[in-house]
């Protein structure tokens, strides 16, 4: 489960305003996301009963990530992360796989996230909004510990 819950933490939100300027429309990615359990790639039984994923509107420019998971066995683990959406590294909190990450938004509906802990590269994941704004994609790109390159794809439901 450990591989499953590091590889669904993180992701990003919109862009604030400054005060004098005309409203940003909100960002397609914000708002929260489940993961489609039915589609992950793992055995029924070791799939996590619940992962959300929420972006928000941090202010100042600043967007704010939280993902709770919720385990077969209950457990819960949360994942934090306040960040300019620029591609600046930034802190992240409680994820297993990462204590580092960076963000960039290259379209209005695709996220594209960097992450590391240690300093040693983690994986890279693009975030994708469909055209309907209900469904959203998440491609992971890691590396097997032997260094051959996977690529992974999870599906999200917009829930709020």
């Amino acid at each position: 489960m450990k591989s499953i819950v590091a590889t669904l933490l993180l992701a990003g939100t919109a862009l604030a305003a400054p005060a004098s300027a005309p409203a940003t429309p909100a960002s397609p990615l914000f708002g929260s996301w489940a993961v489609d359990l039915s589609r992950l790639p793992m055995p029924p039984e070791a799939r996590p009963k619940r992962v959300t994923i929420t972006y928000g509107d941090a202010g100042g420019g600043k967007w704010r990530t939280d993902v709770e998971v919720l385990g077969q066995d209950g457990a819960r683990s949360h994942a934090t992360g306040t960040y300019r959406p620029d591609g600046t590294s930034y802190a992240v909190e409680g994820n297993l796989e990462a204590d580092t990450a960076a963000v960039r938004l290259p379209a209005p509906n695709v996220m594209v996230q960097a992450l590391a802990k240690g300093g040693v590269p983690g994986s890279m994941r693009t975030y994708t909004v469909a055209a309907d704004g209900k469904t959203m994609t998440e491609t992971v790109v890691f590396f097997t510990p032997d260094g051959k390159p996977v690529m992974r794809t999870n599906y999200f439901n917009r829930v709020g």
